[in-house]
Parts: structure tokens; C-alpha cells; sequence
């Protein structure tokens, strides 16, 4: 590759570059970009979660019932809602976590036919500390960039979101 910043990215661009000259592979280099950030992104996120015993969606679960404020509870259909997963992922996700003590099902006080997940103590505990290693984490993948820049890929992020989530 040679070049400075040369990435996996550009070997895939060059090679398409000398079979297909004819197309234009820049969406594919940012997009192929967007992709590997994505991977090397998520490894380094799910570090901080193994280091602590979880799964990134069990996280996902305890961080949604700590977010909701107190009493830490919600119905199992609102959190799947929230962490958009499935009513079946949802409940697999639960039943590790009850069997950890991080969370416990009661029962609805409006409806005894429903359930509530609710943040047990250690939940709490465990989620308020993961919740820093994770932020630290995050801002320590983000240091390489300046704050300008920063402010930038997020505001691109935005509209990209914002354009594509309105054309599904």
C-alpha cells in the first residue's frame, strides 16, 4: 500500500481501479471505510464489556433500565422497543440476566397478567461502574481526532442518518 494512510480500503479500490476502471468506487471507499470502523470499533468496545462479564446487548439492557430513571423498571416489550430487538432475543437476554441477579421480572402492579424487568442492587451497582469504563473507553477512541473534527463526523453522521432513515 505505500502511501500514507493507505488502509485495506484503497488495496480493494486499486484492485476494482485496475479491473473495472470505468466505475466510480468512491462511495464504496467511504462506505467500505464506515464498514471497518464499524468492526475495529466494536472490538474495541466489547473489550471493556467482556473485561466487566457482559455481552454488549446484556449492557444494552442494564444501561436502558438505569437510563428510564427510577424505580429502574420497565416492561419487557417497552425495553426491546428501546434497544430494538426482538420479543424472543429479549426474553434469552433477560434470563441471563436473572440468573446473574443483575435484573429480576415482577409482576405489573396495573396488569397481573404483565411483567416488569427491573434493576436489581447489583444490577445498579455493576451498570453505574461499566457505564464509566465504557464512556472513558469511547472517548479515548475518539481522542485521535480534535474537537473540531469530532464535532464534524457527528454532524455528518446526523445527515446521514437523518437522509437515509427517511428514504426506508
Amino acid at each position: 500500500m505505500g502511501e500514507k494512510n493507505a488502509d485495506p480500503v484503497d488495496a480493494i479500490a486499486a484492485q476494482w481501479r485496475r479491473e473495472r476502471p470505468d466505475l466510480n468506487l468512491e462511495a464504496m471507499a467511504v462506505l467500505g471505510r464506515l464498514g471497518r470502523l464499524m468492526v475495529v470499533g466494536e472490538q474495541l468496545i466489547n473489550a471493556v464489556f467482556t473485561e466487566y462479564g457482559l455481552q454488549r446487548g446484556e449492557f444494552d439492557v442494564l444501561a436502558t433500565l438505569r437510563r428510564s430513571g427510577e424505580p429502574y423498571e420497565l416492561n419487557p416489550s417497552a425495553l426491546a422497543d428501546t434497544i430494538m430487538l426482538s420479543r424472543a432475543g429479549m426474553t434469552g437476554r433477560l434470563d441471563r440476566l436473572e440468573s446473574a441477579g443483575l435484573v429480576r421480572r415482577i409482576a405489573d402492579a396495573g396488569d397481573r397478567r404483565a411483567i416488569r424487568v427491573a434493576l436489581t442492587d447489583k444490577g445498579r451497582a455493576l451498570v453505574d461502574e461499566v457505564v464509566v469504563a465504557h464512556t472513558e473507553n469511547e472517548t479515548r477512541m475518539l481522542s485521535v481526532l480534535s474537537a473540531d473534527e469530532r464535532r464534524e463526523l457527528d454532524r455528518i453522521g446526523r445527515i446521514l442518518l437523518d437522509r437515509w432513515e427517511s428514504d426506508r
